[in-house]
């Protein structure tokens, strides 16, 4: 009986020698790294890294201030990463604590011939136990999403809804976002002006 055979054979990587880093460039400059996938060419502008301020409060809160950096980048693939950090400010602009963190994927839904419609959809995770799917639509440069699922650990805050806005206006990225919690029904909760500082 041959290794390859023998069930309780050692797996043929166990051995193997180390691998390289991983081969494949990421960018949020389109001037470097791999081509953008054309289907992606509707959310051309959203490509970048963006840092700026914003405003935050929900009816279980008190209003807050925030800073927050975003990377919106891509691998030649039809899909874009999305990071989001956010940090808490206080009344003279200074940092307070670290806030809200994202991360998830945006990616436009093609036709039977490959090609990207004005449809979108988008998942979001944040390390507060929340993860959600969105539907959207592209409109220009104006993106409009809608939760159509949220999924919770069990230790999570009791998140039921989000609906978010997104726009590029004289070369600033701007956003809205709404959020139904704890019994409350969809409510303003973020909003902030973003400059592009790389990309």
């Amino acid at each position: 009986m041959s290794d390859s055979d023998n069930p309780l054979a050692p797996p043929p990587w166990l051995n193997a020698p180390p691998v390289d880093p991983y081969p494949y460039e990421e960018s949020h400059d389109l001037r470097v790294g791999p081509k953008l996938h054309p289907a992606l060419d509707g959310l051309l502008p959203y490509v970048g890294v963006w840092r700026g301020r914003g405003r935050g409060g929900f009816p279980t809160i008190e209003d807050f201030d925030f800073a927050q950096e975003i990377r919106i980048s891509h691998d030649g693939r039809p899909f874009l990463s999305y990071e989001s950090r956010a940090w808490i400010l206080d009344d003279e602009s200074r940092p307070v604590r670290p806030a809200g963190r994202e991360v998830g994927w945006w990616r436009p839904v093609l036709d039977d011939a490959g090609r990207a419609t004005d449809e979108l959809e988008a998942l979001l995770t944040v390390p507060t136990g929340v993860m959600e799917l969105h539907i959207g639509k592209r409109t220009g440069t104006q993106l409009e999403f809608v939760t159509d699922a949220v999924v919770r650990t069990s230790t999570a805050k009791e998140v039921t809804a989000g609906h978010r806005l997104f726009g590029i206006v004289e070369g600033a990225l701007l956003y809205a976002q709404d959020m139904a919690a704890v019994g409350h029904p969809l409510s303003p909760h973020l909003s902030a002006r973003l400059t592009r500082i790389a990309g």
